[in-house]
């Protein structure tokens, strides 16, 4: 018997993801604004008298949480730890540099790009290089809501 038919292709695994739309702000052909707005890092004060005084431990939870929603589709049960090696470079950077900004902006754009926020990399700089508190604290607090929008259910 023979059969005519090409073989289909199997469709790529896909990681899921929560809600990253929480509050449905409205959305452009540029994106859509952040769900908490800049200035606004006093909705969570501990992240930002943590980001003020040490801002690579928030940078540290806020890349890893990112990563583990991207690569696992679901929340990082450590809420992104403390001490880890993306707080360590930073820190380093911070310390030896001054650069540690550099990272922030960049882990910014990524975050942006996963939540179809509007905005660049020039505007993701002066966030990062001009208020770091404000920048991370918004950061963390966006990631919060999809985390958030899985109601306690993990993998």
């Amino acid at each position: 018997m023979a059969y005519n038919q090409q073989p289909m292709a199997n469709p790529g695994m896909s990681v899921g993801g929560g809600n990253r739309n929480v509050k449905n702000l409205p959305m452009n052909a540029d994106g859509r604004a952040w769900s908490h707005g800049f200035c606004d890092c006093f909705g969570d004060c501990g992240t930002c008298v943590v980001a003020c005084c040490c801002p690579c431990i928030v940078y540290g939870q806020v890349a890893n949480r990112y990563e583990h929603l991207t690569q696992q589709g679901f929340p990082d049960p450590d809420k992104g730890g403390c001490c880890n090696s993306a707080c360590m470079i930073h820190g380093l950077l911070t310390a030896c540099l001054g650069a540690g900004f550099i990272m922030q902006f960049m882990k910014r754009g990524d975050i942006r790009s996963r939540y179809n926020i509007s905005g660049g990399g020039c505007g993701d700089c002066m966030a990062a290089w001009c208020c770091a508190p404000c920048e991370l604290t918004q950061e963390s607090r966006e990631l919060q809501l999809e985390e958030e929008s899985f109601g306690g259910k993990q993998g």
